[in-house]
């Protein structure tokens, strides 16, 4: 207790010194509190972004807040996968204590949350786009939210009035929500919060009209791992249903029409593939069908008349992956230029942090998957890039070990807020000085969601700079140990080999400190979980 007293004095010392720092860059209008716009999307791995070295795409707006910011080029989360993810950032807590383990728990919107507690220091907070919690959004002064996933085209909003119907792109939709609040909604003698949340780039990637052939004529290049065996590791890598080559739907995920699969005697791995893409296809008006089958029709003929098999049809498939992944992508970077030549426009610049990330990582066809969930870097391992001119050197790379456990404590520091106790994370600012303070030397990572889509084996672990241990349980009980400095991709399982003794027994001592820490030890709890996920998954017909 007196640790974190002393701890929590530090930071309240160090607040106050850097509030009294002036850059060149500073207005007067920066010596008031931050208004902060926290930019999310769902699914962008890092690959995919420019300012991280991305041989994939250009990314020239998000690249900007790199250049006039700080790119963590160690940032994690706790938990891979959506719902989760959110309910994270929101509380400041890992998923077994905040109650939200898996896409199909409900968020508990009475507990507290990082707006609800800026709005006590007087912030007006908004939230719009991607919501993803399946309870109603609180700690909110506006907000206008997906049911769910929402779609691409013509999506429907929730609001406190009910649901709303618009009319376009998802992507420019949000945008023009979160510019329209920024103009005439907000009031402008107090600081704001903006949650500005993108559908994009989640599953089935549906690229804007405007980015429907950007990619077409392009070869992305491909992982080495593209083609990945699964030697040398445990059960859940080999079992996991996201492999390109198996699992990815040929009508909904690479655009290839039902009738045409129907006429190829073709099936798809899941029977909802094929109307899952026709009640996409079917929100499109007449000039949107024109310009898609445009596109897409001589894919489709192309498929057809020249249909390629074993190791090419996986080559295939991921080529037509990531020409929609990346064409969904190419909107939002687009996007957030808009957003950022406004806050120029309206001077709103030097006093805004923002902050740039994605609800987790992705597999852009590493180990020859897609989606997300496992502890292995690509979906671990997730974007954070924030700018703030007072505060941030500009072009600045930090290399220190972060999560998304730290988002709430960070913006409620930086906004003078109370940090609550119980919050789990760690603010971040002190990282933005050149002076580097003391900071984690691991961390800790959960995965809840089995039996169910995608089947990824329930695991936790450890992460340190250099190392990486995994525990695979509930209907297995394996464990892997990587050195990332050696094995970048993950591919040499070391548990158990003659030389990694100390290092073995250093990450379990290591990891037990961690499910002590945070909280994360009772096998009593973890059962009841288990049975009562199995009467649920029984109801869906998942198990």
């Amino acid at each position: 207790m007196h640790r974190f007293r002393f701890s929590c004095l530090i930071g309240l010392l160090s607040f106050s010194s850097w509030s009294c720092q002036k850059s060149n860059h500073q207005s007067e209008s920066t010596t008031e509190r931050p208004n902060i716009i926290f930019i999310m999307t769902d699914d962008h791995a890092y690959q995919a972004i420019g300012a991280y070295g991305s041989n994939l795409m250009e990314t020239p707006n998000i690249d900007r807040l790199a250049e006039e910011g700080m790119l963590f080029d160690q940032a994690f989360v706790s938990n891979s996968i959506c719902s989760p993810s959110r309910a994270v950032a929101l509380t400041g807590k890992f998923s077994h204590l905040n109650g939200v383990r898996d896409n199909l728990d409900v968020f508990d919107s009475t507990q507290v949350t990082f707006p609800k507690l800026l709005q006590q220091v007087g912030y007006q907070t908004a939230i719009v786009g991607k919501w993803h919690l399946k309870s109603e959004p609180t700690g909110f002064d506006y907000w206008k939210v997906l049911p769910d996933q929402g779609h691409y085209y013509d999506p429907v909003f929730r609001t406190p009035d009910g649901i709303v119907q618009e009319e376009g792109y998802i992507t420019d939709i949000t945008t023009d929500l979160a510019i329209s609040y920024l103009d005439s909604i907000r009031e402008e003698s107090s600081p704001f919060l903006l949650m500005y949340h993108h559908k994009a780039p989640h599953r089935q990637w549906w690229p804007s009209m405007e980015d429907l052939g950007a990619y077409m004529d392009t070869e992305i290049p491909s992982p080495a791992t593209l083609f990945d065996s699964y030697v040398n590791r445990g059960t859940a890598a080999k079992e996991a249903e996201m492999r390109i080559s198996e699992h990815m739907g040929l009508s909904m995920d690479n655009k290839i029409h039902p009738d045409v699969l129907q006429q190829m005697n073709l099936d798809e791995f899941m029977a909802w593939y094929e109307s899952s893409y026709l009640e996409r296809y079917k929100r499109l008006d007449a000039a949107e069908k024109a310009k898609w089958d445009a596109v897409y029709g001589s894919i489709n003929v192309d498929f057809e008349e020249n249909t390629p098999e074993g190791q090419d049809l996986t080559y295939w498939k991921y080529q037509r992956y990531m020409q929609d992944y990346l064409g969904s992508l190419k909107s939002v970077d687009r996007n957030i230029g808009r957003l950022l030549d406004y806050l120029d426009e309206q001077r709103l610049t030097d006093n805004t942090l923002v902050i740039y990330t994605s609800d987790q990582g992705f597999y852009l066809g590493e180990h020859g998957w897609f989606d997300k969930r496992f502890m292995y870097e690509p979906s671990f391992r997730t974007p954070l890039i924030m700018r703030y001119p007072p505060w941030i050197a500009a072009g600045g790379v930090n290399r220190d070990l972060v999560q998304n456990i730290d988002f709430a404590p960070t913006l409620l520091q930086i906004a003078g807020a109370e940090v609550p106790a119980d919050m789990q994370g760690k603010s971040l600012l002190p990282l933005f000085e050149t002076t580097k303070p003391e900071w984690r030397d691991a961390l800790y990572y959960h995965y809840y969601e089995y039996p169910g889509i995608h089947m990824v084996k329930r695991h936790y672990g450890v992460r340190t700079d250099r190392y990486k241990l995994i525990h695979f349980y509930y209907d297995v009980d394996e464990w892997e140990l990587y050195d990332l400095e050696k094995d970048p991709d993950e591919l040499n399982n070391l548990y158990g080999q003659q030389g990694y003794e100390v290092i073995q027994a250093n990450l379990h001592e290591r990891l037990t400190q961690l499910r002590i820490q945070y909280q994360d030890t009772s096998d009593i709890q973890n059962q009841l979980w288990i049975e009562q996920d199995i009467e649920r998954l029984k109801a869906l017909g998942w198990y």
